[in-house]
């Protein structure tokens, strides 16, 4: 008996793999990302500095549960000012999400995702020599949106990183100067599916 479930399970999800809808697209947003320090004295004060993402995404969705994936291979840059300069910095950000939609005839839909992110480095302003940016990030991704005629996705992400920003040398660290930063915030974005 425990055979013949096993079969009929393997089966049932075989035909939803079967008929689960594949699309890709293209995806841009604005990135409201804010650089949130520890242990920065209270005199200086960080200004969050827009940036954008762009790049190619893949979603993979079961019809009639609307359980799916999404993941998104971006080009993204965030930044702040300290003390009357620029930091910015350019990642390869993967993010990879589970997704829930809600959809009305094809016509009008409501997402909700949630997953985690890597970020790698490709291009950054270190904050002193004694303090070098990481080349790999990780976190996790919230978001929600809607969906119009099974093509366009306009939707809102908040990231939280999990790992922080920067390298710092040992005798910073010893000297009591540990400055510990996370990205954390939101994105603005909108896709277009193919």
């Amino acid at each position: 008996m425990k055979r013949v479930f096993f079969i009929l399970m393997l089966a049932i999800g075989a035909i939803s793999t079967a008929q689960a809808q594949f699309s890709w697209g293209i995806k841009a947003g604005v990135n409201l990302i804010e650089a949130d320090f520890s242990n920065l004295e209270s005199n200086i004060d960080t200004k969050n500095l827009t940036g954008f993402q762009v790049g190619p995404m893949i979603q993979f969705t079961v019809p009639v549960i609307g359980i799916g994936l999404d993941a998104a291979v971006l080009y993204s840059q965030t930044g702040f000012e300290l003390k009357g300069e620029n930091y910015k910095q350019g990642s390869l950000l993967i993010p990879v999400n589970f997704k829930y939609k809600l959809s009305l005839l094809g016509v009008l839909g409501a997402y909700a995702t949630a997953g985690p992110y890597a970020k790698f480095k490709l291009d950054s302003d270190d904050l002193y020599e004694d303090a070098k940016a990481k080349s790999f990030g990780a976190g996790l991704n919230f978001g929600f949106g809607v969906e119009v005629l099974s093509h366009l996705q306009v939707g809102a992400n908040y990231q939280v990183g999990l790992t922080d920003n920067y390298n710092e040398s040992s005798a910073l660290q010893l000297a009591g100067n540990s400055v510990n930063s996370k990205d954390k915030g939101w994105s603005i974005t909108a896709a277009y599916l193919f």
